[in-house]
């Protein structure tokens, strides 16, 4: 879709893809959202998330989802001791999982949007999230779109415009908005530093080393 006017919440968490996400696309964001559900990590991204939103003057919004960390399976809920180390494609990545998550914020966001008369909500999945998280796949994406737009007045359009790229083609992105990626927050564990052990913090080192630019991010030395 393309647009002139800010008619689209974006679903920022802090990391990498959606601050890219947010600098690219921020004539367009009216507002972004995001969701402290209770991960080991929220309390590390989402600071980064509203200091972005702050700098392009965007409105942003924090809404908590507690309940997830109470009631929900997922090593993310279960503090930094419980991340598994290693890459996204060993299988125990599977426990990073948190059971329909992306479903969850994108409902709350749909209702946001309508309840603010805008046509829009985007996320910020990349092809590198479709092996391990099922609600990351250009079919869920799909269905989730069908489904705002069937159930709201102004039939508001779920987008995902990286879907389909991988996390080395949005580090590109970013080097060209000259975006700092030492503000951005990746590690599971959410310590005082990034582990640089778990999965997202070995797919974020990859990502800025094949797109070319220089690493800055403090890595745990343990």
């Amino acid at each position: 879709m393309i647009t002139n006017k800010k008619d689209t919440i974006l679903i920022v968490s802090g990391g990498m893809d959606s601050i890219t996400m947010l600098y690219e696309y921020q004539e367009r964001i009216a507002m972004a959202v995001s969701f402290d559900y209770g991960s080991n990590h929220n309390q590390r991204e989402i600071p980064f998330a509203q200091k972005h939103c702050q700098r392009l003057s965007i409105p942003h919004l924090t809404i908590p989802l507690a309940f997830m960390r109470q009631y929900f399976n997922s090593s993310l809920l279960q503090g930094a001791e419980a991340i598994p180390e290693g890459h996204y494609a060993d299988s125990n990545m599977k426990s990073t999982v948190v059971p329909f998550r992306n479903a969850i914020m994108l409902s709350v966001a749909v209702g946001l949007a309508e309840s603010h008369n805008l046509d829009c909500v985007m996320m910020a999945n990349h092809g590198g999230d479709h092996s391990i998280y099922p609600d990351c796949r250009p079919e869920f994406v799909k269905a989730m779109d069908a489904t705002a737009q069937a159930g709201t007045y102004n039939h508001v359009r779920i987008e995902a415009p990286y879907t389909h790229i991988t996390k080395t083609d949005i580090a590109r992105k970013g080097k060209e908005l000259g975006i700092d990626y030492a503000e951005t927050w990746s590690c599971y564990k959410g310590g005082e530093h990034h582990c640089g052990k778990c999965g997202t913090c070995v797919e974020r080192k990859e990502a800025l080393s094949e797109a070319g630019i220089t690493d800055t991010t403090i890595y745990d030395a343990s």
